[in-house]
This record gives structure tokens, sequence and C-alpha cells, in this order.
């Protein structure tokens, strides 16, 4: 899935030549945490954060601790001046990605002439990873984790489908025993008893998902 199908479109941005007090204002009132910076061409030229505008604005009010008057700040003084952003025909594990590297909770998207078309926030990605998966759908989550060898995946779809059980999405993902995988199916239905007794008696091992994470 590309970002061009995850992102906001409805972008809203600011000049650099705008107060830091408004830049602050519009945040607020959107319930945003990043605004891209922009020139009179929609170029992005810079991003300011909640953070910068804290920095720049230490005590949230119109006046910094010396007494002077903070409507006098500009948007330039405060952005980050070298964003990162992203291409609408980025994947969106590209973006998932970027957002573990660089710790941020959005990046701007921009058109091959640096203009900004949208925005992908980390919400956005959860929403698109939560269609993708399937998991809107009430249903329950096994982590199975077998040998690393050719025909085990089918053999667990296999026996899922065997029981009528209609699949979410199943994903694979790396095991701490270099040649064991777990394989984590997200199946349509909340009665699963029987499916793992079968799964069992195949030969596989069941654990609970949240386990499978606090051991990795």
């Amino acid at each position: 899935m590309f970002v061009s199908k995850s992102m906001s479109k409805n972008v809203v941005t600011i000049s650099k030549d705008a107060g830091v007090v408004e830049a602050r204002n519009v945040m607020t009132q959107n319930g945003f945490r990043h605004l891209p910076v922009v020139d009179d061409q929609d170029h992005l030229i810079g991003i300011i954060t909640d953070r910068d505008i804290r920095s720049a604005m230490p005590f949230d009010r119109d006046q910094s601790a010396d007494g002077s008057d903070m409507k006098d700040a500009r948007v330039e003084t405060a952005m980050s001046t070298s964003p990162r952003a992203v291409s609408p025909i980025d994947t969106i594990q590209d973006v998932l990605l970027l957002f573990q590297q660089n710790r941020v909770g959005a990046f701007p998207v921009v058109d091959d002439q640096n203009r900004v078309i949208g925005v992908i926030s980390v919400r956005d990605l959860l929403r698109a990873f939560t269609n993708v998966l399937g998991i809107g759908e009430p249903g329950v989550l096994l982590c199975i984790v077998v040998e690393e060898k050719v025909g085990q995946l089918k053999r667990i779809v296999d026996a899922i489908t065997e029981e009528g059980i209609s699949l979410g999405s199943i994903l694979v993902a790396r095991h701490w025993d270099e040649d064991k995988r777990a394989v984590f199916p997200y199946l349509l239905t909340l009665n699963v008893g029987g499916v793992k007794n079968k799964l069992k008696k195949m030969g596989f091992t069941l654990m609970e998902p949240l386990d499978w994470t606090l051991e990795q």
C-alpha cells in the first residue's frame, strides 16, 4: 500500500513569516503537533512542532521570561529547516521504518517538485495497517511457532480453512531460535478452541502473542 492511499490530503500549512503564537493557535485548534512550513508556491521549506513552540515559548504565554513580546516571534526562527519528507509512492512499510528511525509523529508528503500534497501520521499508519490486516473485524490472533522449512505455512492455512474459518491476515516473523519462525494468523471467528487443538496435534507450538512479544 502506498502513502498516497493513506495520507491526509487536507493539509494545514503555515508561512515562515507567520507568528509563533499563530502557529501555536493553529495546532491547538486542529489538534496537530506538527505544521509544514511552505513558501508562497507550497514548496516545503521547514516544519514547526509543538516542541519547537515550547522551546520558543517556554512559559506558554505571550511573553518570554525576560518580558519580551512573543507576538513578534516568527515561525522562521523556531522551525526546523531540514525536515524529512516522504513521497506519495513510498510504501507504508517504508514510512513505518522511518517513524521508528526518526521518532517523530508525522511526515509531510511532497511531490516531485517538493510541493506539500499531504501529511502522513502515526495515526494514519495505524489505520492503514488495521485495514490491511483485517483486524477491524472481530476475531482472534494466534501465535504459532514453526520450524523454518518449506510447506509449514501451507499446512497451517489448510488446517484453518478445513475448519471453515476465514483468515483476516497472516504474518510471519523472526523467532529468537534461528531455525524457527513465528506465524500470526488473524482468524475471523471467536471460536478457536477446535483449530488450536488441531494445530497442536499436528505438532505445532502455540504461544500467546503477547508472550512472544515480551520474549522478543
